[in-house]
């Protein structure tokens, strides 16, 4: 059974100014159908809220890091091992919200509003299951996880930290899937608040538990993983608040979570080449530290200090990516094979204009940057290398991400997983140990390794797109 979707855009006497799509586009769009009328304001409508929604990602990422960097470089090191590990779970986070987002828009874009709170609560119920067996492994293992990451004897003292991060993963699945619902859907206003909540309580929590502010312990390290776990939780407990309640775009209801193992085996087909992909970038992530992590604590804190500070950089043009996937998948649902494709270069346009300037920023006063978050020499030398190498390929970083986010958004994430298996682990994890070790360019050659191989990603994506199978997906 379907029902519709009465959606309808704004009267043509409305004035088309930026403030008024700024109102739209921060109150939700309510009613706004995003497969007709001008595809620059469509996307505007959508990127500000996700845009906005990953600024608050990038600050709650800089300031986790500033505020452990002063507890020394082996709780930097820490940090960077854990969220190594915790990138198993980005990946099955992100693989999910793919596959379910490519469902969703395009059950949109048919104006099929029960089919998408369907697939919603039957993902929602998978992941639930997959978190929590994966948080068991994790805590029970970590130790073991720790000791083959060759982590220093400094970074194993640790061992709670990273404990409290992969037991409490559920809190991540939970926030990155519902928030996934509501960007497919063109609640992308929802996501935002959704998020900014949750970062806003861990922004507070983190310096006031690690350093025991008032009334609260002070209890290091472990107060870190305390105050994102309880952060994240909020943030998650909210969006299902905002999920079941009507008005929103998208409603789930009791009914649509009796199971339904079709569905579910649909997406998991779906999503499981997308969390392959993402699993791709990011257990090359694991390799490059393992790599770096033979030249000491003060490289890897380094890295993670400079690399924490190019995804304040990267998240806000993931936000227009994820903008841009939203309108392929609701533009194919609608027939619009076109509009989608326009869609993603202008989307593609706006995201080179930005990182183009941030990243000339980040290139000129990077010793400025990384001033901010460390004092010690060598650590600082490390980051600062890190941050004007990677900085130097932003540009085509826009449109590697746009592109590849594009094609997750029509269904087709076989194609993206593909280039990443070629370029991460065929290239840049055997360029980064020749550079390194072979040529004697020690940590640089792994910072080199990395700039190439996304640069890389997007010359390729965006070759491949221009061909257009990715417009015959069906989902």
């Amino acid at each position: 059974m379907s029902s519709s979707v009465k959606v309808v855009n704004p009267p043509a006497h409305q004035p088309a100014s930026v403030w008024s799509a700024i109102r739209e586009a921060l109150s939700g769009a309510h009613g706004r159908d995003f497969t007709e009328g001008p595809i620059g304001r469509a996307i505007f409508i959508l990127a500000v809220p996700m845009v906005l929604e990953m600024c608050m990602e990038s600050i709650f990422a800089v300031v986790d890091v500033f505020v452990v960097a002063h507890l020394g470089a082996d709780a930097v090191a820490t940090v960077g091992i854990s969220e190594s590990f915790m990138t198993l779970i980005y990946a099955m986070s992100m693989g999910l919200s793919i596959g379910a987002g490519a469902m969703i828009s395009r059950r949109i874009g048919e104006k099929d509003a029960d089919g998408a709170s369907h697939t919603a609560a039957q993902v929602l119920l998978f992941g639930l299951v997959v978190a929590v067996v994966l948080g068991i492994f994790g805590a029970f293992f970590a130790p073991q996880l720790l000791a083959a990451m060759g982590a220093s004897a400094g970074v194993q003292k640790n061992i709670m930290f990273t404990r409290i991060m992969l037991g409490c993963n559920a809190s991540v699945v939970m926030l990155y899937l519902v928030n996934a619902v509501f960007r497919s859907a063109g609640d992308a206003a929802i996501a935002m608040r959704v998020l900014w909540l949750a970062n806003t309580i861990n922004i507070i929590l983190a310096p006031t538990l690690v350093f025991g502010w008032g009334p609260f312990p002070k209890m290091g390290i472990i107060g870190a993983a305390v105050a994102t776990t309880i952060g994240r939780s909020a943030g998650a407990v909210f969006a299902l608040s905002r999920l079941v309640r009507e008005g929103s775009r998208i409603r789930v209801r009791r009914v649509h979570f009796a199971l339904d193992p079709a569905l579910i085996g649909r997406v998991v087909k779906l999503s499981s080449s997308a969390t392959f992909q993402v699993f791709i970038g990011m257990a090359s992530w694991i390799g490059l530290i393992r790599i770096l992590a033979g030249f000491g604590s003060d490289a890897l804190a380094g890295y993670t200090i400079g690399m924490r500070i190019v995804i304040f950089a990267l998240l806000p043009s993931f936000g227009l990516a994820n903008a841009a996937a939203t309108m392929v998948g609701q533009a194919l649902g609608a027939k619009k094979p076109d509009r989608a494709e326009q869609a993603v270069w202008a989307a593609g346009r706006y995201s080179v204009v930005f990182l183009g300037v941030v990243g000339l920023v980040f290139f000129i006063f990077a010793t400025q940057i990384v001033g901010l978050f460390t004092q010690e020499a060598g650590v600082a030398s490390f980051g600062i290398a890190a941050l004007r190498t990677i900085a130097c390929g932003f540009p085509f970083y826009a449109y590697g991400m746009t592109v590849s986010q594009s094609f997750n958004g029509a269904g087709d994430t076989k194609t993206p997983t593909y280039i990443n298996l070629g370029v991460f682990w065929a290239f840049e994890i055997p360029a980064a140990w020749i550079l390194s070790h072979a040529l004697g360019l020690g940590p640089q050659g792994v910072f080199l390794s990395a700039a190439l191989a996304f640069s890389m990603v997007a010359i390729v994506s965006t070759l491949l797109f221009r061909r257009g199978h990715w417009k015959t997906r069906v989902v």
